[in-house]
């Protein structure tokens, strides 16, 4: 059975996908290739899903329909510049999906590297490893309709997908790519602060935690807007608004919209080096 599938990088989230779409049969372990440096990782993934490994990029773009990326943004010139020196061409139609998920990297970097490639922008976020992700996708000027939804297909295996225009995938980065670590410091601070007023670490732990996944699920299966959710807790002169008055007063929205902010700007800069 040939590779249809490869990825060049092996760490958490290209395990993540790799894995739930294996779980699906949307690829059999035999159709694909992952290039990974670490003889550790490469056992432990082949020993885990059965797959083919290698250490050699340049095995990852023959005959294959798509070639994950998934590597630090800092390498990409260093994976590129040993592709093109182990190929004595890079391969004619039908070219291989490019589907990138490196934080920062535009398309027109993307498109220099594997000219004329159809290529997709990506960007999933950690809760992919568990199937419950948000992915933004951004194509490039040489995909097609099927490229765009294979790529789509590819991404619903780990969580929901919205298709956006390029110009927004580092605003994406900022919220989506970098909030779950925004909302993990969220849930550790409302552990601490139960710890504070009393509760034992591990009650306060759970409370935490289930508060956040129950309003949320909430809030996702009602359609309410946040504020309007804030406002039937929120009774006069009782405890939430006594609490909502220290948020406001400590800035703790302006603080979340700078941090997005800020994830944003690193994501550009990224893109530039």
């Amino acid at each position: 059975m040939s590779i249809r599938f490869a990825m060049i990088g092996g760490g958490v989230m290209a395990e993540a996908i790799l894995s739930r779409l294996l779980a699906q049969s949307f690829y059999q372990p035999q159709e694909v290739l992952v290039s990974e440096p670490q003889l550790q990782r490469r056992d432990f993934l082949q020993s885990r899903y059965g797959i083919q490994v290698t250490d050699a990029n340049a095995l990852t773009l023959q005959s294959v329909e798509v070639l994950v990326l998934a590597i630090k943004p800092q390498m990409l010139d260093l994976v590129v510049q040993d592709l093109t020196t182990h190929l004595a061409a890079l391969p004619t139609a039908p070219c291989p999906l490019v589907l990138s998920i490196l934080a920062g990297v535009p398309l027109r970097r993307l498109e220099i590297a594997f000219p004329n490639y159809p290529v997709v922008r990506a960007m999933p976020n950690t809760p992919a490893t568990i199937g419950a992700g948000m992915t933004a996708i951004a194509p490039g000027q040489w995909t097609q309709s099927g490229h765009r939804t294979l790529a789509r297909q590819i991404f619903l295996a780990v969580g929901e997908v919205v298709e956006v225009p390029e110009a927004l995938m580092d605003a994406v980065t900022g919220l989506s790519g970098s909030g779950p670590a925004f909302v993990a410091v969220m849930i550790e601070a409302l552990s601490d602060g139960g710890v504070a007023v009393g509760l034992p670490r591990a009650i306060a732990a759970q409370l935490a935690l289930q508060t956040v996944l129950g309003t949320t699920q909430l809030l996702q299966e009602s359609g309410m807007h946040p504020a309007q959710l804030k406002d039937q807790v929120t009774s006069p002169g009782g405890t939430t608004i006594a609490g909502v008055a220290q948020l406001e007063q400590a800035g703790f929205r302006s603080a979340l919209m700078q941090a997005v902010r800020a994830a944003y700007e690193r994501s550009q800069e990224l893109g530039t080096l």
